[in-house]
């Protein structure tokens, strides 16, 4: 319950001053958004049952597409798969064999809630960053595919050992470099 107060505190103050910090005290720079602690934890992106099923999204926008098990990112007027050469990702739990997806749709969904970090527009979504000259600095984790214990389907993190992208689909890693 602590965490969920720091966070609604965070996100509120974050609408303010349209810059939040996560598991620190700060940002590091007025360029930041929205920026992460150093833990070994990653940003999971929500889940949906099938990208073509998303209506009214903008170029931009991440899920974990609960069709296929995999991430994607809205480019170019269509979906671009992030877990390109991965096996297809699962939402069981290999610790607790729990489908998350079943806890998942044992919940009401709030089909208004939305969170912006800047002005609030009509633009779609859950979090939504809205500023023309800042970005958001995902979770930084060393290695994660080492040092994240039981990873969550949609997972994302910036690797600072091998300075990439990395997302996971539930079953593999998928790393991406410049």
């Amino acid at each position: 319950m602590k965490k969920i107060t720091i966070i609604i505190f965070a996100v509120f103050s974050g609408s303010i001053f349209s810059q939040v910090a996560i598991g620190k005290t700060s940002v590091s720079s007025a360029s930041v958004s929205l920026e992460f602690g150093t833990a070994n934890r990653g940003m999971i992106l929500p889940w949906v049952t099938s990208a073509a099923n998303v209506t009214g999204v903008v170029n931009g926008t991440m899920i974990y597409d609960l069709a296929d098990k995999k991430v994607k990112v809205k480019y170019a007027a269509s979906w671009k798969d992030l877990s390109i050469n991965a096996a297809t990702g699962t939402t069981v739990d290999p610790v607790t064999s729990i489908d998350g997806v079943l806890i998942q749709n044992s919940e009401n969904e709030n089909t208004t809630a939305k969170v912006a970090i800047g002005a609030l527009t009509s633009t779609p979504g859950i979090l939504v960053l809205e500023d023309a000259n800042k970005a958001m600095v995902l979770p930084k984790v060393a290695s994660p595919h080492l040092n994240i214990i039981n990873p969550s389907p949609g997972m994302m993190v910036y690797d600072t050992t091998d300075k990439q992208l990395a997302v996971f689909n539930g079953t593999a890693w998928t790393f991406w470099k410049q």
